[in-house]
């Protein structure tokens, strides 16, 4: 990742520094999440220091904001590609709001860490934190956070506009602009609870479910066209079913969260069916593209050509994400957000589980697969082929996520049959299920698991900074 990167495009310049702080937030994320899993153990570790809220706002608030990096980065990366200009229209402005952005993000966690709360005046929602679980950000912050999206909108479309017009950049403006769109709805509050959180819920899931999730499909298209050569009016058709399902049953799907705000019972089936249904066009793109390119592989095995990936560590990333978002937003999604479970389940160590596997198997997947992407064409490789860092890398975070998933699934069930069907819910019943023996083994299962998925970041970093270096000679000693 520290690689000179002269020879590439400005855009793909631009891409690289938001790599690279991405992976920073991402290193935090998991640290911070390291904290807490402690601190559950151990409810005194780092009292008055870094209490509980405090890390588990920073780990929360890293994750998004490291994707939110990574993903304006593979847009940089993927934009020359697919446009066919070189450098983007407003790429000083461009580069200008990722130092504004990285300046900002780099003061709010300042603050979140050494201030932490302020008085319950106007003063603490604009300089301080806004209070709003996983959009804690103070005001100025998320103003700043509109203006550098729109900045990088504004890069996009006029660039897109300029050059050429393929399906899967056409599918990539219009995501943007909901993108930035949704966002909005967070900005504002009302007095009446039910209607504040109907509008936070927009932000925090629709942003997620619906664009989030057409965001990733168009990634995986494009990696799958430079990977494995696949056809583009496959994914590019793919894709287009899947903006067709996606906001609808992202919309609709957002019902899974309006069961116990005061909204009427119809939304209890429309949530539970259309949430689940949302990963399937994406693994139906990378099914459908696997099989072709499966049957063209063995008729170049048959005539002696080799393998047609040109990027190892991007193709297993890839493959990650088709199945780990159905496994993670698709099935473990579905089984606690149907109403006859969720009455138990809400609010359990099942959200958590469902959450960790989704977040990884959906999005933090293929935004890795891009960093390699990224990598190889800042040594201008024709083919980078895996090592053995990188399989133990996608190996340990895989293996580590899905431990922390099944642990904290462990935890939840525990929860719903003591807390929640046993001893009615309240207050008493919490701390009594928190310190049954199945719950405190999930908890310490769940922290193993969190050091197995850390020490597979270190492995990832290690790779991202060193992966390339020798292909690169042998390439050039060869031309």
């Amino acid at each position: 990742m520290l690689n000179k990167t002269a020879h590439l495009s400005p855009s793909k310049q631009l891409a690289m520094n938001y790599f690279r702080v991405a992976i920073v937030l991402f290193g935090a994320q998991l640290l911070f999440g390291l904290v807490i899993g402690l601190q559950y153990l151990f409810p005194g570790f780092l009292y008055e220091i870094v209490d509980f809220s405090v890390a588990r706002m920073i780990h929360i608030n890293a994750l998004v904001v490291w994707m939110l990096y990574a993903m304006i980065g593979s847009v940089y990366l993927m934009l020359p590609d697919e446009t066919g200009i070189e450098k983007p229209v407003g790429m000083g402005l461009g580069k200008l709001a990722f130092w504004v952005l990285t300046a900002a993000v780099a003061v709010v966690v300042v603050v979140f860490l050494f201030i932490q709360v302020g008085p319950g005046k106007e003063s603490s929602i604009w300089f301080i934190n806004e209070g709003r679980e996983y959009l804690e950000a103070p005001r100025w912050a998320d103003i700043g956070i509109v203006v550098v999206v729109l900045i990088f909108y504004a890069n996009v479309f006029f660039t897109y506009m300029k050059g050429q017009k393929t399906g899967i950049m056409t599918v990539m403006v219009a995501n943007l602009l909901a993108v930035a769109g949704l966002y909005l709805a967070g900005m504002f509050f009302t007095d009446n609870i039910s209607m504040d959180q109907y509008w936070w819920w927009w932000v925090i899931h629709l942003w997620v479910e619906a664009t989030w999730e057409v965001f990733v499909g168009t990634l995986a298209a494009y990696a799958l066209l430079r990977v494995i050569g696949a056809k583009r009016e496959i994914v590019e058709m793919w894709l287009w079913i899947e903006v067709l399902m996606l906001f609808g049953s992202g919309i609709l799907g957002l019902g899974h969260h309006y069961f116990w705000i005061g909204t009427p019972e119809y939304w209890w089936e429309i949530g539970a069916l259309f949430s689940s249904l949302e990963p399937v066009p994406l693994v139906a793109m990378f099914v459908h593209v696997l099989y072709d390119w499966g049957k063209e592989q063995g008729e170049h095995e048959a005539e002696g050509k080799g393998s047609s990936i040109k990027n190892g560590p991007t193709m297993a990333w890839v493959t990650t994400n088709a199945f780990g978002n159905f496994l993670g937003a698709g099935i473990w999604g579905f089984f606690h957000t149907l109403p006859q479970v969720n009455i138990y389940t809400h609010g359990s160590q099942f959200t958590a589980a469902h959450g960790h596997l989704a977040f990884f198997g959906a999005y933090a997947t293929i935004l890795i697969g891009m960093m390699y992407l990224g990598i190889q064409d800042s040594y201008g490789l024709k083919r980078l082929k895996a090592t053995f860092k990188s399989k133990m890398a996608i190996f340990l975070i895989t293996f580590g996520v899905l431990g922390m998933a099944v642990a904290l699934t462990i935890a939840g069930y525990e929860q719903v049959l003591v807390e929640r069907a046993e001893l009615g819910a309240g207050w008493q019943a919490f701390f009594t299920a928190q310190n049954l023996p199945w719950y405190i083994q999930a908890q310490v299962w769940r922290e193993i698991m969190g050091v197995v998925t850390f020490v597979g970041f270190v492995y990832l970093v290690w790779d991202l900074l060193t992966i390339g270096k020798v292909e690169a000679a042998a390439e050039a000693e060869e031309a």
